[in-house]
């Protein structure tokens, strides 16, 4: 399994050095490298990316700014001079939080959990009768439950974690919002926000800038309105 990744950082000195610990690491391929994130976003307009070491600092678009760009971002690592901006930083989802200058031990760590999130993203396999197909998610060190794909209804981040809220229960995954909804069928299910994503059949209103389902208010986030409410209202968008 290579996962395919890019650094993102105006300090040459910076990019030689994780370039030199991705080389050390045989489960990581570095497509390239970028002094800043405009043209790393253009790169990803094209291309398939598992992770982004990123920067905060940089000219044209900073770190944090370009990561609100991403409609659906890899897995991102933040390799920072500064501390300050862990707190937003995690706020969107990033995956870890290095601080330069960053010790190869501590690099190590952060992409060996990168590895094993990976592994639990490919593992689990979809089964059942194809009309009640289902997903087996590990909510526990050993455990893995069956979800049945019709009877999940919502979908929330809880930073490295995420709740699924299903119409029996509710399961608690190490999983990142994005790669769990890659799993699920598009023609099921869309992200409304960067904190939830949904069952479309099982939305009962939608009024602005928001749904009912269950009697619970979900916000749509302002990027993916549009698409939301076309998806929803079987509009197509304008």
């Amino acid at each position: 399994m290579d996962l395919k990744a890019i650094i993102v950082d105006d300090e040459p000195l910076a990019i030689n050095v994780l370039k030199n610990y991705i080389e050390q690491i045989k489960e990581v391929q570095l497509m390239s490298t970028f002094s800043n994130a405009v043209d790393a976003s253009t790169f990803l307009q094209s291309h398939e990316v598992d992770i982004i070491f990123l920067d905060i600092h940089m000219p044209i678009l900073d770190g944090l700014e370009f990561i609100k760009t991403l409609h659906e971002a890899p897995m991102i690592v933040i390799t920072t001079a500064h501390e300050e901006f862990a707190l937003e930083s995690f706020n969107l989802e990033v995956l870890d939080y290095l601080v330069k200058p960053i010790p190869f031990p501590r690099f190590l760590k952060a992409v060996n959990r990168i590895i094993k999130l990976k592994q639990l993203n490919t593992s689990p396999e979809r089964t059942g009768h194809s009309d009640h197909p289902s997903i087996f998610v590990k909510v526990d060190k050993k455990k893995l439950q069956k979800i049945y794909l019709d009877e999940i209804v919502v979908v929330e981040s809880l930073k490295d974690y995420i709740r699924i809220k299903t119409t029996t229960g509710k399961y608690i995954v190490h999983k990142t919002l994005s790669s769990f909804t890659n799993e699920l069928p598009s023609d099921q299910f869309i992200r409304i926000h960067r904190s939830f994503t949904i069952c479309i059949d099982k939305v009962q209103v939608v009024e602005g800038n928001s749904v009912e389902i269950d009697n619970t208010r979900y916000t749509i986030g302002r990027s993916y309105i549009n698409e939301v409410k076309a998806r929803i209202l079987n509009n197509p968008i304008t």
